[in-house]
């Protein structure tokens, strides 16, 4: 039950992530600057060290977690791809018939994509529960070292959840929700655990894959979409503040 109470602890920091995104304002591209910094920051210093740490075999020389991680990344390029390509032909359309009438940013056609993202954020945020939930099995010592871990980076999932639901095009009552499934995400994973543990192999290919994801999203969606207003230094900085923010997180959790 104490892994339990640890997730109630993450739930609050991932509600308090989301708020402080949702009050960001005109600072929307410092805020998505730090968001890809946070992501990028996590898939380093978190998700891929435990993915091949859960996953160490290899095919044809690579590791398998490193493969699931290409995988991953392929899989949201090709997604993308294929939105945009369809968009693309839409967008001649409309321009033929009723002339050039995008005055929306072009991530409003892509709400699909922020909620397949948010969605892995949620189902990142389970497996953070399953985390918790499997280190008090294995020792106080160790559950409190990765509740520790958790607890502070579920702030990062909060923030990213309703940062990314947002920024492709999707209402703020839909990003609440989300962002409220993230919330509730690791205390369903701890509770699960109460009855069985999900196979370490399956854990670090599925880290693997996320990992992928999460870093298509910060390099080539969210970094851009940032700079894209008035690149600046101050954005910049926020990326790599996010960044080295994450790895004092981390470095102090282990």
């Amino acid at each position: 039950m104490t892994a339990v109470l640890v997730a109630a602890g993450a739930f609050l920091m991932t509600l308090i992530g989301g708020f402080v995104a949702q009050r960001t304002g005109d600072r929307r591209h410092l805020v998505l600057g730090f968001a890809a910094g946070l992501m990028l920051g996590v898939v380093a210093f978190d998700l891929l060290p435990e993915a091949l740490h859960q996953a160490p075999g290899e095919v044809h020389g690579v590791p398998q977690a490193l493969l699931m991680f290409a995988v991953g990344f392929l899989t949201i390029h090709v997604v993308e791809r294929a939105v945009a390509i369809h968009r693309g032909h839409e967008g001649e359309y409309a321009e033929h018939t009723h002339g050039h009438q995008h005055g929306h940013s072009h991530r409003s056609g892509h709400q699909g994509v922020g909620l397949t993202a948010a969605l892995a954020l949620v189902g990142h945020s389970v497996m953070d529960g399953f985390a918790i939930g499997a280190a008090f099995q294995a020792g106080s010592t160790v559950g409190t070292v990765v509740a520790i871990a958790v607890v502070a980076h579920d702030f990062a999932d909060g923030f990213n959840t309703y940062t990314i639901t947002r920024l492709y095009g999707n209402n703020r009552r839909r990003a609440l929700t989300l962002l409220a499934a993230d919330a509730l995400a690791p205390v369903s994973g701890a509770a699960i655990t109460l009855a069985f543990t999900i196979p370490e192999h399956l854990l670090g290919l599925y880290l693997g894959f996320f990992s992928g994801f999460l870093l298509y999203l910060a390099t080539s969606d969210i970094l851009p979409e940032a700079h894209s207003p008035h690149p600046s230094r101050s954005t910049l900085l926020c990326t790599v503040a996010g960044v080295g923010f994450m790895w004092l997180v981390i470095g102090f959790a282990n």
